[in-house]
């Protein structure tokens, strides 16, 4: 029973009561009737004040909690003139208005975060209680490779290839770095945060590929341009020196001026040898930058192809072609580019030996070029230091020739990768746009 059902009975009792006491008068003493059914006027009036100034308070307050409870914190009440109602009027209103405010808070900060969340350079995996992704950002996505789609709702260690493996031994608070085919690396931290009471956790991404390749190249550098330096000077002074020997060949007896000649020609050709080497790492360092301009990049394939056409025919292998219908055209800079391109094939006809088979590729949604090679593929051991500076799988290589290919890359702000795929497939892709 409510308390305004209750209050109403006992209301009609007590005036049920006062209308039978003033029957009983109305014959055996009419001045006190007349009393009574003042005193009964009286309270009926008095009673139905009441009744408004109790009931009243409840509807606003129901109609208060049921505001609250809808979550609509814009109903607010008048004051109705009395002192207690108002007081608890003045109370509700400035609750709402304070409810307002921190709801308006909370819903401008949880948008500055959302937004802050997929603008940030770091890919960012939120979890759910069972440890399924989530939500995740636009950096995320790029860095796995993978679409939201794809993401959400699979755990982390689901992912495939070594990022799976990698996340699923990631412990919290315990940041740990991964470094990809040798190119790109990161670094990996799982955090926590409560929700209603609960922990949730999440995995911070950062890419530092270009932090450490800034880095490495300002450590080998200066050593490559003191060491060029000094070199070719010796070089240059050496030569010439053994070059002006050759004046003295007539003076020696007819049986000693070959093998004289023969040493000079030998010591020069070595000493050049050097210089041509140390050029090399110097061609490095002296990288600049790109000048682009709108090419032809199928023009360029098939400039590369004539170039390695004689060494490909030599060693009977086969380049088979499997363009896009359309031109391919981006902004490059064409002469660094066709550099790029020598320097893939060349390593993709020397991994193949004779009888093999090269195949480019391009495409145009989104724009992609491939070189495909059917050589015994890369080591896994190999994999992840391929782009790394002076590291080469063959005997007598450099370790320039993919450090160039990344620099130029990566200053044109291409994205790219080399990977053994299906056994004996090496392919190197490199995304011309998005």
């Amino acid at each position: 029973m409510t308390l305004r059902v209750k209050f109403l009975l006992f209301v009609v009792i007590i005036h049920g009561v006062l209308i039978v006491l003033a029957a009983q008068l109305v014959r055996t003493n009419t001045v006190l009737f007349l009393v009574t059914e003042a005193l009964l006027v009286v309270s009926i009036i008095l009673t139905t004040q009441l009744y408004r100034g109790f009931v009243r308070p409840f509807q606003l307050i129901a109609a208060g909690t049921a505001a609250i409870r809808a979550k609509d914190f814009s109903l607010k009440f008048v004051p109705v003139g009395q002192r207690e109602m108002d007081q608890l009027i003045d109370v509700y209103n400035h609750m709402i208005d304070e409810l307002r405010r921190e709801r308006v808070a909370q819903h401008e900060k949880s948008l500055l975060l959302e937004r802050l969340i997929q603008a940030s350079p770091a890919g960012i995996l939120i979890l759910d209680f069972d440890g399924k992704t989530e939500a995740t950002n636009p950096a995320a996505e790029r860095f796995l490779g993978l679409t939201s789609q794809h993401l959400i709702g699979q755990p982390p260690a689901a992912l495939p290839g070594d990022w799976g493996a990698f996340l699923s031994q990631l412990k919290p608070n315990e940041p740990q770095i991964v470094q990809l085919s040798g190119m790109q690396t990161y670094r990996a931290s799982r955090g926590h945060f409560l929700d209603r009471g609960f922990t949730r956790y999440f995995i911070l991404l950062e890419e530092l590929t270009e932090a450490l390749i800034r880095q490495e190249k300002q450590a080998y550098e200066k050593l490559i341009r003191m060491m060029s330096h000094e070199i070719n000077n010796s070089i240059g002074a050496i030569n010439s020196i053994l070059q002006s020997f050759h004046h003295y060949a007539p003076q020696l007896t007819s049986p000693d001026q070959s093998d004289f000649r023969e040493a000079l020609d030998v010591s020069i050709a070595r000493n050049t040898h050097l210089a041509n080497f140390i050029a090399g790492f110097a061609n490095l360092v002296r990288l600049p930058a790109p000048t682009r301009r709108s090419c032809d990049v199928h023009a360029l394939l098939r400039a590369t192809h004539r170039l390695m056409q004689v060494p490909s025919e030599r060693r009977q292998v086969a380049w088979h072609w499997d363009l896009a219908p359309e031109p391919l055209r981006a902004d490059l800079d064409a002469q660094q580019l066709e550099q790029v391109l020598i320097n893939i094939t060349k390593n993709a006809l020397e991994s193949i030996g004779d009888n093999g088979k090269i195949i480019i590729r391009t495409r145009l949604h989104p724009p992609l070029l491939q070189v495909e090679d059917d050589g015994p593929g890369i080591a896994p051991e190999a994999q992840r230091r391929l782009f790394t500076p002076f590291f080469s799988t063959k005997r007598d290589g450099q370790g320039i020739g993919l450090t160039l290919i990344r620099d130029i890359l990566l200053q044109h702000g291409l994205r790219f990768s080399l990977e053994t795929v299906e056994g004996r497939r090496t392919v190197f892709s490199v995304w011309l746009g998005e």
